[in-house]
């Protein structure tokens, strides 16, 4: 489909609600995936790798469907609902704690746009200064390339600066206590977090086929991504400052 500068926010919106995510990749940048969790039994599953270090060295190696913390099968579980038809891979790059050092987080991006995903989703949030340009890095490539960086804001304040999150090239959520499940909210301008969606007292699957009940921007930012896999699924050529332009336009304003 070639690329048209034409497309409308009625159509947008149309797209966002009917689309569901047939052709688009989703990079699930997380502590890996739990493949045979039941609400993943027909999920599109892409690749499966690991990064880590290994005597100082950064290494990729094949992952085994296992998620060491559950924090990734529950971004996956958000992913799969609203874009049922998107094909999801898994990086793992946060470790049994849910932390991870910046190179690998860095890495794991780097080989998900060599392997062609069309969105990075990024649950989490770097706060050092030093962390600016590792980061910028590879959000610059991925706007370049037009992919598109979908990451999670601060939980406790989210005018509070993290990375990927306050580079203007991401697409960056706030949670949010309302329903429904895929009704995309938009900040009043003035703040790098431009988004909201639902991302509190969420029911999402966790590791060892558990479901839990959870709080945070990270289960808000794979709702925004599975819509914008929608919206791409049917327009699949816009650019990221478009999707983030038409996204604005069809999401329902915050007080």
């Amino acid at each position: 489909m070639h690329h048209s500068p034409w497309l409308s926010p009625h159509d947008a919106t149309l797209a966002l609600r009917e689309g569901r995510g047939r052709g688009i990749r989703i990079a699930i940048l997380d502590s890996g995936v739990e493949w045979s969790h039941p609400a993943l039994s027909t999920a599109r599953c892409g690749d499966d790798i690991i990064l880590r270090q290994d005597h100082g060295r950064l290494v990729s190696e094949p992952g085994a469907g296992e998620d060491v913390f559950g924090h990734g099968t529950a971004v996956a579980g958000i992913l799969h609902a609203l874009a049922p038809e998107a094909e999801l891979g898994s990086f793992r790059v946060l470790d049994h704690s849910n932390q991870a050092r910046s190179e690998i987080i860095c890495e794991g991006a780097r080989l998900a746009l060599d392997r062609g995903y069309h969105i990075l989703n990024c649950s989490f949030g770097a706060r050092l200064r030093n962390q600016v340009l590792m980061f910028k890095d590879w959000t610059d490539r991925a706007y370049l390339e037009h992919r598109h960086v979908i990451a999670a804001c601060n939980n406790d304040d989210f005018r509070r600066p993290e990375w990927p999150g306050d580079f203007t090239s991401v697409i960056t959520v706030n949670m949010q206590p309302s329903l429904p499940e895929d009704t995309l909210f938009r900040h009043q301008p003035g703040a790098l977090v431009e988004f909201a969606a639902l991302g509190v007292n969420v029911h999402v699957p966790w590791k060892n086929a558990q479901w839990v009940t959870n709080t945070g921007s990270s289960f808000a930012a794979p709702r925004v991504s599975a819509l914008l896999a929608r919206l791409l699924s049917q327009h699949p050529n816009i650019y990221p400052w478009e999707a983030k332009s038409l996204m604005l336009r069809a999401a329902v304003p915050l007080a």
